[in-house]
């Protein structure tokens, strides 16, 4: 083996729990779990047999956290629209001025490629020091095939260029740019006919989403943008029924996709579809409280119908400009409230499924990916319970420390 970490207190998240082990130990060979289990099943000569052995003097061991849905490269910032909404200037009024998304698509289209790169990659540090070993990003705030393609392969940089897993979404079908402005079929026609074959080609996103939603595209032009998606091979995720119920959810589990994330107003019907498709449920805290919302998404009927939820950042400069997972965990207990353990399985194991990993991560198992923490806490639940706080020890990415504080 390459590595043997040894006494430490483990979460695996296998099993209908957190997977506890209290005196445990976990080896890793060629980047993945080797063995793991309680430390009184090491045979005699294991530890001679490790190239390298870490005493873990008893801290808690969890999977690697998985943030499956950020908007984590844009360029500019909207800290001015935050100050003016808080002194009383509508949203409406922020966009007639410019601002809003349209805003951050002008940065971003001015933004050269390393512009963007050098400002992602500070964000990328950041949540990697937090825990987080997989991380999922969204193109979006280009809209026009040039920006997209730019934005993509900064995507591709960042995965390349750090330890992070980090696998990218396309996502033309954000918002409506301005020079399509009352042509939102246009824009459509463009998305599915130019840019997805050009997004295809470049072969960096491996899935596309969508924004369906009264302020986004209708239920048939997500459906044509789903239909040349999957035509090309990609797979399917959608941002369904945040403001409304467009009867997205229903739309996406019908072409099988990995997730419908927000879904504060999915329907009983909507969750039945998702939970036939094996859909994963992709709950977003940050943004319900960024936009100060009322409507929950129906937890009760995701444990009724056994959907998984996932839990994430959405990481964005103008609903979530949330950069700590930690606080996400508190809210989703404190704002939706999910158990510490349906907190933690959704940043670990469900943010996993969220984006088709299940098989390679999400979990401390016998052959997946040798991603996991090593945190100072007195039990799983100070994750979620310390908000804000991430006293994170070790962290290890196919089995090499990368954040180290031992």
């Amino acid at each position: 083996m390459d590595h043997l970490f040894m006494n430490c207190r483990m979460a695996a998240m296998t099993g209908n729990g957190y997977g506890l082990i209290d005196h445990a130990a976990l080896a890793v060979s060629n980047g993945r779990i080797q063995w793991l289990g309680p430390m009184d099943q090491l045979a005699d000569n294991d530890q001679s047999r490790a190239e390298q052995v870490t005493d873990c003097n008893g801290l808690w061991m969890l999977p690697g956290f998985v943030d499956c849905h950020t908007h984590l490269v844009w360029g500019g910032s909207r800290s001015d629209e935050f100050e003016m909404r808080l002194n009383g200037v509508s949203y409406e009024q922020i966009a007639k001025q410019g601002g809003g998304i349209a805003s951050t698509v002008k940065a971003t289209r001015g933004a050269s490629e390393d512009e963007l790169y050098n400002e992602a990659l500070k964000r990328v540090n950041w949540l990697m020091a937090q825990g987080i070993t997989t991380l999922e990003i969204k193109s979006g705030y280009g809209l026009d095939t040039a920006t997209e393609l730019k934005m993509l392969r900064v995507i591709d940089r960042l995965d390349k260029n750090t330890p992070v897993s980090i696998h990218a979404t396309f996502l033309g079908a954000h918002a409506l740019p301005p020079e399509f402005k009352g042509n939102s079929g246009g824009y459509i026609d463009q998305v599915c006919q130019e840019m997805l074959p050009a997004v295809r080609d470049q072969g960096i996103a491996t899935a596309v989403d969508g924004f369906c939603e009264t302020i986004g595209f209708t239920h048939d032009q997500t459906r044509q943008v789903f239909e040349a998606a999957s035509d090309l091979g990609f797979d399917v995720k959608l941002h369904a029924e945040q403001l409304s119920d467009s009867n997205g959810a229903s739309l996406a589990a019908s072409f099988n996709a990995l997730s419908c994330d927000h879904l504060e107003y999915l329907s009983r019907s909507g969750a039945e579809a998702m939970a036939e498709h094996d859909v994963t449920a992709v709950l977003l805290p940050g943004a319900f409280y960024c936009l100060k919302e009322t409507q929950k998404p129906p937890v009760s009927l995701f444990r009724e119908f056994k959907i998984p939820m996932a839990l994430s950042t959405d990481l964005n400069p103008g609903s979530s400009p949330i950069h700590s997972l930690s606080l996400i965990l508190n809210m989703g207990c404190t704002l939706f409230d999910m158990t510490p353990l349906e907190a933690i399985a959704g940043t670990t194991l469900n943010g996993a499924r969220a984006l088709g990993l299940a098989k390679t991560k999400g979990t401390l198992d016998v052959g997946k990916d040798a991603d996991f923490a090593l945190w100072d806490i007195q039990s799983p639940a100070d994750l979620c319970y310390l908000a804000g706080y991430a006293p994170l020890k070790l962290l290890c990415i196919g089995g090499k420390a990368h954040v180290n504080r031992l």
